[in-house]
């Protein structure tokens, strides 16, 4: 990661302009045009430095549902469900912790009761059990990294 790419991340993390041209406004405050700041941002997804790049969305006002969930996965297993919940759409992403629940991971469905029968299907595919934990109440945390 160079000077630039560090100057492009520290910027994205305060969100992007809202208006018609978002990466051309972004790369005249970075001094470069918007094809290098296109290119410099899909660079950094291809190498993993990024993982994910898009808004996010309150689905909730929207109709739909989240769930942060976890599960005790046996090490022997982990990379095999890792897997399998990566394929499914309603996962938003997932990852391993230390600790007996090592696997978290979060939902995102069209209703309550999508979230439920994609839990019910995870226990069902996975042969294992899964634990809910629905919000109970947002906090905004304006959290930026400084690189």
């Amino acid at each position: 990661m160079d000077e630039f790419d560090r100057r492009l991340l520290n910027r994205l993390q305060h969100g992007l302009p809202l208006e018609p041209h978002p990466y051309a406004l972004l790369a005249a405050e970075l001094n470069c045009t918007e094809e290098v700041l296109l290119a410099r941002l899909q660079y950094l997804l291809d190498d993993g430095t990024l993982t994910r790049f898009g808004p996010m969305f309150d689905i909730e006002p929207l109709g739909g549902a989240f769930t942060l969930a976890a599960m005790s996965v046996p090490q022997n297993r982990f990379k095999e469900v890792a897997a399998q919940l990566r394929a499914m759409p309603e996962v938003a992403h997932n990852y391993q912790r230390e600790h007996r629940l090592n696997m978290w991971f979060v939902l995102a469905c069209e209703s309550p009761e999508q979230v439920s029968a994609t839990l019910e299907r995870i226990e069902k595919e996975t042969g294992l059990p899964v634990i809910s934990l629905p919000k109970e109440r947002t906090y905004h945390v304006g959290l930026h990294f400084s690189l």
